[in-house]
């Protein structure tokens, strides 16, 4: 029989991170794709940052039809590519912004963008570099990978103010303490070579 979840965070009832997840108003809207291999993650990252600003939107799925088109907000995909613009650039100009934000692993992020063309076509904005990642259970694939909350609140932080959206870090960093406590150290230090 299943254990009970929490129907809003989804975690197991007597994990919720329910009392932890802010409500934190942006400027700018956070607009998230999740691929569906991510829905069922334990640490499901991308749904806390949903759950924590009240500007953003989840959507799940490997083809969006129905991407935001050019509206009163410039929409920026908050990823990597050869003529992406640094934030600080965006976070010099006085404009009102989308982030689109894609979730998944590396691969299945870039699979997203095989997908949907006018996603791969939409301007890029790049985060700062040498960036560590908080995210002690999961070795990056690369230097300055970031899981996807890690990387919303840094964009947010250097676009709107800094440390203005650190809150949203708490139910995250509960949810891994809460993971290593479930291994045991040994198995944690065994593991992830990691200290607490």
């Amino acid at each position: 029989m299943p254990r009970p979840r929490c129907p809003r965070c989804q975690r197991p009832s007597k994990q919720c991170l329910c009392a932890l997840i802010p409500s934190l108003v942006s400027e700018t809207e956070v607009l998230i794709l999740q691929h569906p291999s991510e829905t069922g993650h334990a640490l499901n990252t991308a749904r806390l940052a949903a759950l924590g600003l009240t500007s953003a939107e989840l959507r799940v799925g490997e083809r969006f039809d129905d991407l935001p088109e050019s509206d009163s907000r410039e929409s920026y995909l908050l990823f990597p590519g050869d003529h992406a613009v640094p934030l600080t650039k965006l976070a010099a100009e006085d404009q009102s912004l989308r982030l689109v934000v894609p979730d998944g692993t590396w691969r299945k992020a870039r699979k997203l963008l095989h997908l949907n063309p006018a996603l791969a076509h939409m301007p890029r904005v790049v985060l700062p570099e040498g960036l560590a990642s908080r995210y002690r259970l999961r070795k990056a694939s690369m230097p300055g990978a970031l899981s996807t909350i890690e990387a919303i609140v840094v964009a947010l932080n250097a676009l709107e103010g800094a440390g203005r959206f650190d809150a949203l870090l708490r139910p995250f960093e509960a949810l891994i303490e809460t993971q290593i406590d479930a291994m045991g150290a040994e198995v944690f230090q065994r593991n992830h070579g990691g200290h607490r």
